[in-house]
């Protein structure tokens, strides 16, 4: 079976991959500017000894209360378990939604896949409901689910498309995005990879030179200029595709960053589905970045 429309479908995989970059969503000044919106709300920063809603500006220390003992736990703050089981729902709905279109890429003659139009709406939808979500991040326990579910449809329409002429790449990638999360995690708890501010700069100014780099060339193929090495199996092609990789896997670390400091600073529960959002996008780049290296291996 082929696919009369390849090259279509990559630009559109290409155009997804803008869209679920999770940094800068969740990187270091996204986290200062939540935590200084949020640190005159009762019961913020009680963790961590932040100040609390006192009446005082938000950078005045406030003494402890003498009153009895303080609970350690507090119902309205972000936790690092709230962040993972809100990253559990996300990634279930992204499953199922991906099944769905799996199922919905129809064969209207034999050897040629239709690509689903719902699959499309669910791109644009899910991409929608990100950029939204980064100017109102409390919004994330809504727009975090339409998210899983709109770029699940186009994730798994667009895997249906590539298995079709690479059989059995849709399991080595979801494996080897699987590993891959493990082994940053692994990584990340072990403090074997440490996430400096050197380190977040690096990473996040790379992700935001490929952003740049990604959207331009999905212009220039809008008038039929395309970089080559973007979808060929050269060795320059293949480089870059373990770059880009590679620059997913790091984002991943600045996510697990971003959800133990901000519960750290006691940040309002609602910042659990936020961070799970962002986690989910990494993963869903990460995917697509390793389907395009492992299509590009296929072809040499």
């Amino acid at each position: 079976m082929t696919i009369s429309t390849k090259k279509g479908v990559y630009f559109g995989s290409l155009f997804l991959t803008m869209g679920v970059m999770s940094n800068p969503i969740l990187n270091d000044s996204r986290l200062n500017k939540l935590r200084d919106q949020h640190a005159g709300e009762a019961g913020w920063g009680v963790a961590t000894g932040q100040p609390i809603a006192t009446g005082q500006p938000a950078n005045t220390w406030a003494p402890p209360m003498t009153d009895g003992p303080i609970s350690q736990h507090h119902a309205g703050m972000m936790t690092v378990s709230g962040a993972a089981s809100a990253s559990m729902v996300l990634f279930a709905l992204l499953l199922m939604s991906a099944a769905v279109g799996w199922i919905a890429v129809a064969e209207p003659q034999p050897g040629v896949l239709a690509f689903p139009p719902m699959a499309l709406v669910g791109a644009l939808v899910g991409f929608v409901a990100v950029i939204i979500t980064v100017f109102k991040p409390m919004t994330s326990h809504i727009l975090g689910p339409v998210y899983a579910v709109g770029q699940g449809l186009f994730v798994g329409a667009l895997s249906k498309m590539f298995d079709a002429t690479y059989s059995g790449i849709v399991v080595q990638a979801v494996g080897t995005t699987l590993a891959v999360f493990g082994v940053m995690l692994f990584l990340y708890r072990t403090r074997i990879l440490r996430v400096t501010n050197k380190f977040r700069r690096i990473v996040i100014g790379a992700t935001l030179g490929v952003m740049v780099f990604y959207l331009a060339s999905f212009v220039f193929s809008m008038f039929g200029a395309n970089i080559s090495f973007l979808s060929s199996s050269s060795g320059l092609g293949i480089l870059f595709s373990l770059f880009v990789a590679g620059l997913a896997a790091f984002n991943l670390a600045l996510d697990f960053d971003f959800i133990e400091r901000g519960a750290a600073m006691g940040l309002p529960r609602r910042m659990e589905w936020f961070a799970a959002l962002g986690l989910l996008v990494t993963l869903v780049w990460l995917y697509l970045e390793v389907l395009r290296l492992l299509t590009k291996l296929r072809d040499r």
